[in-house]
């Protein structure tokens, strides 16, 4: 009977106890710790929504078959007839119009255009530009089935890809892989005001594949295939592609002008890396570092100074010197973006930034 009182005794106590636990904690408020000015910067911006494509697909057959039809094999001649080269292209619009690497193309005197049909056409160039490394051709044709362009700024690191193109000349050649960086810069376009943010991956790309699709596993293109990385000049592991929101952009400029209208800040900048914000005493490690602004430049203009950090345009957040580069290559002077940096411990934004030509505004690296 004592053991009966006593228990009874412990579970009433008990349950008080818990009552008056709840209780309290419903009328006391957690305070949510607010960010400084000095981490504001990095905590704002939010990423940008995940492609839904990253699991493992069942396969990749269907995606092939939508993809291989729009991408074409590219053989360059000298004018003696001598062929030159052999590359990969992309159809564009279902009137002929076709993306592939400038280096395809450059220095050839005429070209001709294989269709996965095997239907053979000449083709002309309307435009081409060695700082993206983009051309774009044209055959005489409609009813071709044009690719579908993807968003790069989505694509996820991990995210599956195809590579679609014609390595040594094998056409309608199809490679898998995944997505292993983003933003990458190889110094191998040898321009002053040269464009390098490529996607890299591990998908099988070989000479010929240059100008050829990497897609996602919706068949949508999220890159032009341009370079591999390699000790033997064969594929080692690492070939990248350039994003397809460039492409798009220098894509239209070639439609209109037939050529491309760079928009530029008026900047020289660099990377910050550990050193640098050790030396800045910043409380991060990332951002463009603004090492000079040219006069009467965009940057100059918008009251951006040396020593300033930019870390986001246009609501997306910015990392590193291609990151940024990549963003601005996609606006035609007289376009307006929205910037936000970093100056003596806080974060400004400024709206509508009217972007400068490169004749009148000059950015590069150094």
């Amino acid at each position: 009977m004592r053991q009966i009182i006593q228990s009874t005794i412990i579970a009433v106590v008990s349950a008080v106890a818990t009552f008056f636990l709840i209780q309290n904690n419903q009328m006391v408020q957690p305070i949510q710790p607010q960010p400084s000015a000095n981490t504001v910067l990095v905590k704002e911006y939010t990423e940008p929504a995940v492609s839904k494509t990253s699991a493992f697909p069942s396969d990749f057959i269907s995606t092939s078959k939508r993809v291989t039809n729009a991408v074409v094999n590219i053989t360059t001649y000298t004018d003696s007839g001598y062929p030159r080269a052999n590359g990969s292209g992309v159809v564009y619009s279902n009137d002929g119009y076709i993306i592939t690497n400038n280096h395809v193309v450059e220095g050839s005197d005429w070209m001709e255009v294989t269709l996965s049909d095997k239907r053979k056409y000449r083709a002309k160039k309307i435009g081409s530009d060695r700082t993206t490394d983009l051309a774009l051709i044209k055959i005489d044709v409609n009813g071709l089935e044009a690719i579908s362009i993807g968003n790069s700024d989505l694509v996820q690191v991990g995210e599956w890809v195809l590579a679609v193109g014609n390595p040594f000349n094998l056409t309608s050649t199809v490679t898998a892989g995944i997505v292993s960086a983003k933003g990458r810069n190889l110094n191998i376009i040898d321009e002053t005001y040269s464009i390098e943010s490529f996607i890299q991956t591990d998908a099988v790309v070989n000479p010929g594949n240059s100008g050829g699709a990497l897609v996602n596993t919706r068949g949508e293109l999220v890159g032009i295939n341009t370079a591999i990385l390699s000790e033997t000049g064969g594929y080692e592991g690492y070939s990248f592609a350039i994003p397809s929101n460039l492409v798009r952009k220098v894509v239209r400029d070639f439609k209109d002008y037939g050529e491309v209208r760079r928009a530029v800040l008026g900047v020289v900048i660099g990377e910050v890396d550990g050193n640098l914000a050790k030396r800045l005493d910043l409380p991060f490690v990332g951002g463009v570092y603004i090492s000079e602004v040219n006069p009467n430049s965009s940057a100059s203009n918008a009251g951006l100074r040396t020593g300033d950090i930019i870390v986001g345009i246009n609501n997306k957040k910015i990392s590193t010197v291609p990151e940024l580069q990549e963003q601005v290559a996609q606006y035609r002077p007289g376009d307006n973006i929205d910037l936000r940096y970093y100056r003596n411990g806080r974060t400004y934004d400024l709206k509508d930034v009217t972007l400068k030509g490169i004749s009148s505004s000059i950015s590069y690296r150094r």
